[in-house]
């Protein structure tokens, strides 16, 4: 029986279940699977152990498993070989494990070595076993830069691919959320007749007292608990930085009107202290990339006057990636060209649209520029250049599988990918029916993490400590 999970999840346990464990299948019989860390956390993203046992398959401890490899070579009966150099983190999510490719790739300290060379090497020949795993044979383009240089008890909740109410949920907005919960309720006892609207705490005290329902909702009262907890981080004063960061970001407050003064939208940031240095650096680039640079006399006072002088590489290290931190910096990458999003309706703290979402649709609708984007590879034209482009042709018998075989999109990021970047793939295949997106990196990056990840740049390798996922 496989587990209840969808997409890539799915894939890789298809894969293992049809390539190893069917072969030694037999009744009343008990095997014994023999793990290393990789396979572990592999295993672990796309099964439970429960599903094993439905297999008849038990997992020896990793503490003997050095052991027993060391004595087993000459009773191996059958040997066989699964190239699966990815791991599933959602349905259309995956990463590579290479927690410090970001530091590989982009830091001036490994310029003269081979590093970087070698670390693309790995990246492709994993992203290979994606392909051979989604059995497509995919063009591939990749784009061209022209540089010059709460007071109860606490819980622990698993949040899984088959949570269906967790995969809903995660990838929406907060009010969205919020606004589902109510209807929730409804769903879950007819017999409830709350009228008006209820506080997330009053409703996750309601659906307590419900025993005659309590197994059914134990998961939504996580869910619940989850909302609640984020509201009371967002608003005493999440809400104003959100604000901040959009209206930097974007150029224009939330009625649309140009932002004339970036340094005093700033301010309130800087001198709010209960903001941590982490916000009050990610607002200080935002107000030098929305001004495409400052002075060097500028940025000294903004450092000193916010006090971080110790994590001043946050912001300085940017030129590595060749962003103009100082306006007289002269490569300066080209803009990509936006789309119009004014119709769209958005929240007014989350107007910001992810830049690779724009990419993702325009290969959808081929738009891509061939001369920024170059083909390293192309397939066979299995498609009328409305669609992206996908050379398997295999029958599928479920709506969900022929809606998918039509077209699949898959993007890779070098150097980390974030949340709302993973979001724009499902938004991008819940709009476009015929093509799934599925997007993957080395690694997921948190506004932290990517902080932190610029301030090693100028370190020397062996000063460079970068934790796993």
């Amino acid at each position: 029986m496989a587990p209840a999970v969808r997409g890539l999840k799915s894939f890789v346990w298809q894969r293992l279940k049809s390539t190893v464990f069917d072969d030694f299948s037999k009744e009343e019989e008990w095997k014994i699977m023999l793990l290393d860390d990789y396979t572990t956390k592999l295993l672990s993203l796309c099964c439970r152990m429960t599903d094993l046992l439905a297999e008849g398959i038990t997992v020896c401890p990793d503490s003997l498993f050095n052991k027993i490899k060391a004595s087993c070579a000459k009773s191996i009966k059958k040997c066989k070989e699964i190239n699966i150099s990815f791991f599933p983190y959602e349905s259309q999510v995956f990463t590579l494990n290479i927690p410090d490719a970001f530091y590989r790739c982009y830091s001036p300290t490994l310029e003269r070595t081979k590093d970087k060379d070698a670390v693309l090497q790995v990246m492709a020949q994993q992203i290979v076993t994606l392909c051979a795993t989604l059995e497509e044979n995919p063009g591939v383009r990749y784009k061209r830069y022209k540089t010059e240089g709460s007071g109860g008890k606490e819980k622990e909740a698993i949040l899984e691919e088959d949570d269906d109410l967790w995969v809903k949920m995660r990838h929406k907005h907060i009010a969205d959320v919020i606004e589902e919960l109510p209807k929730l309720l409804k769903d879950v006892s007819s017999k409830t007749k709350a009228e008006g609207k209820l506080s997330i705490s009053a409703l996750s005290q309601l659906m307590k007292k419900m025993p005659l329902y309590r197994k059914e909702i134990s998961k939504q009262v996580v869910h619940l608990n989850i909302a609640e907890d984020c509201m009371k981080k967002f608003k005493p004063n999440i809400e104003r930085l959100c604000k901040t960061e959009q209206d930097l970001a974007l150029g224009t407050d939330a009625e649309g009107q140009k932002v004339k003064d970036s340094m005093r939208v700033l301010l309130p940031v800087l001198l709010n202290k209960s903001h941590d240095n982490y916000d009050k650096i990610r607002a200080i680039l935002l107000y030098i990339f929305s001004t495409n640079g400052t002075t060097q006399e500028n940025l000294d006072k903004l450092i000193q006057n916010v006090q971080i002088e110790s994590d001043s590489d946050m912001i300085k290290n940017w030129k590595y990636l060749d962003v103009p931190v100082i306006s007289s910096f002269v490569a300066q990458q080209p803009k990509y060209k936006r789309r119009d999003r004014s119709q769209e309706e958005t929240f007014q703290l989350s107007r910001w649209t992810p830049i690779i979402k724009d990419v993702m649709e325009d290969a959808i609708e081929n738009k891509l520029d061939s001369k920024d984007w170059p083909y390293c590879s192309r397939c066979p034209p299995t498609w009328n250049g409305s669609g992206a482009v996908s050379a398997r042709q295999k029958p599928r018998a479920s709506c969900r599988e022929e809606r998918r075989s039509s077209a699949r999109l898959i993007v890779f990021v070098i150097g980390g990918v974030t949340y709302s970047e993973m979001r724009s793939a499902y938004q991008v295949s819940e709009t476009y029916k015929s093509c799934e997106v599925v997007i993957g990196s080395t690694h997921i990056l948190t506004p932290r993490r990517l902080l932190e990840e610029v301030k090693s740049l100028n370190k020397p390798k062996d000063m460079v400590c970068i934790k796993d996922e």
